[in-house]
């Protein structure tokens, strides 16, 4: 072991140990230092704010329909014959009184003209009968003509009248059955294919469907409603199949196609069922739809868009900024020191992603819609800095 330095060892051992001290030092300096410094404050919650706006709000209830026509009309043989002429087009438009269908005639037109001849018997014998009856009541005043030849020429003459009655009767049964062998379309529409081919037996012996017309220009859609969605109506004193004047809205109907396009014509509910079927717990409904374009086929299924309530002036939220739990809804509400308050809400209806607040908000007041899930009651938060450059560009707008 070495027991004696130099002097320049010495010394340079002395520099290094100053060293050491001044590194400790320095480190103790700045830790005090440090620790005398405040605490970074924690950062503010981020969220995004939207105010709570106010609206007309539509309230639809959507439902499976039934297109049927509005009149649909079987066209019938009313007397028996052989059809002869069918003259119309299959599929086709067809004007009301139009001539369809011709029945063989013959059998009709000769019954007509027996009863026509025998009406003109009879009139004869009616004319004979006056006449003799006015030769015999002067004789009878003149007692030349006992009370028994006057009782029969008055019984004659009243005979003779009785019978040109029931001939003229006969002959306008004649001329009507006569008339059916022409069968005419009751009503204007689409006439469908024929039921029968030329040459066949029709009416009471045989086939007496002969074609069927739909007036399809205006067709009705039936949709049922539940027992609900009517009590719902009539708390808005909404009558569905009654118009209201003094509405400034009327429950109208809209459909969507089956390609999923929306119909381009409304329709208003013109009838509801009185009374609500107990097997399904639903009511009938009846709306009428404009069809000039034959769009609408009845029997096809459709979806049908119905509007019940119109909402004047409600508070409107988005639906993703609700939370609903046991206790019922709330929303988180940015009070003017930028704390959030906690606000439980009475909801409405649903609509587009957004529902209709009944009770507990204000129209204007800033609501929470995104990050809420991170909040407490009264804690201090920041909005975020999308909405806070979109309230600036508002206020300037308004400015």
């Amino acid at each position: 072991m070495k027991l004696f330095f130099t002097h320049k060892e010495i010394a340079l051992k002395k520099r290094r140990t100053a060293l050491v001290v001044i590194g400790i030092g320095l480190i103790i300096g700045m830790y005090l230092i440090a620790s005398r410094r405040p605490a970074k404050a924690p950062e503010l919650p981020v969220v995004t704010l939207a105010p709570a706006m106010q609206d007309d709000v539509e309230i639809y209830g959507e439902y499976v329909g039934r297109v049927r026509a509005q009149q649909f009309v079987e066209v019938r043989a009313r007397v028996e014959g052989y059809l002869e002429q069918m003259l119309f087009a299959e599929g086709t438009y067809v004007t009301k009184n139009q001539v369809l269908f011709v029945i063989n005639q013959d059998q009709y037109r000769a019954k007509a003209d027996k009863a026509r001849a025998q009406l003109k018997k009879d009139e004869a014998q009616a004319q004979k009968a006056k006449r003799d009856l006015e030769r015999i009541r002067p004789l009878y005043e003149q007692n030349a003509a006992s009370q028994l030849d006057l009782d029969n020429a008055t019984a004659a003459y009243e005979t003779a009248e009785a019978s040109v009655a029931m001939s003229s009767a006969d002959l306008d049964q004649a001329e009507l059955e006569l008339g059916y062998t022409i069968v005419r379309s009751p009503l204007a529409g689409h006439i469908s294919e024929r039921n029968v081919d030329l040459g066949t037996l029709v009416g009471p012996g045989g086939k007496s469907l002969l074609a069927t017309i739909v007036k399809s220009d205006t067709v009705l859609v039936d949709f049922s409603m539940t027992a609900l969605d009517y009590l719902k109506t009539k708390e808005r004193n909404v009558n569905l199949g009654q118009k209201d004047s003094t509405r400034s809205w009327q429950p109208n109907v809209s459909i969507t196609l089956a390609d999923n396009t929306i119909y381009p014509y409304k329709g208003l509910v013109d009838f509801a069922e009185p009374q609500v079927d107990p097997r399904t717990g639903t009511f009938s409904v009846r709306a009428e739809m404009p069809n000039p374009k034959r769009v609408l086929l009845p029997g096809q299924f459709t979806k049908v868009k119905l509007l019940l309530d119109v909402r004047e002036n409600a508070t409107v939220v988005p639906l993703k900024s609700v939370i609903i739990e046991k206790g019922g809804a709330y929303i988180y509400v940015m009070r003017k020191d930028s704390t959030v308050e906690r606000r439980f809400i009475e909801l409405g209806p649903e609509f587009q992603n957004q529902v209709v607040v009944e009770r507990g908000l204000a129209p204007g007041e800033d609501i929470v819609i995104e990050g809420y899930h991170k909040l407490n009651p009264g804690m201090k938060v920041k909005a975020s800095p999308a909405i806070e450059d979109k309230k600036t560009e508002k206020e300037d707008t308004i400015g």
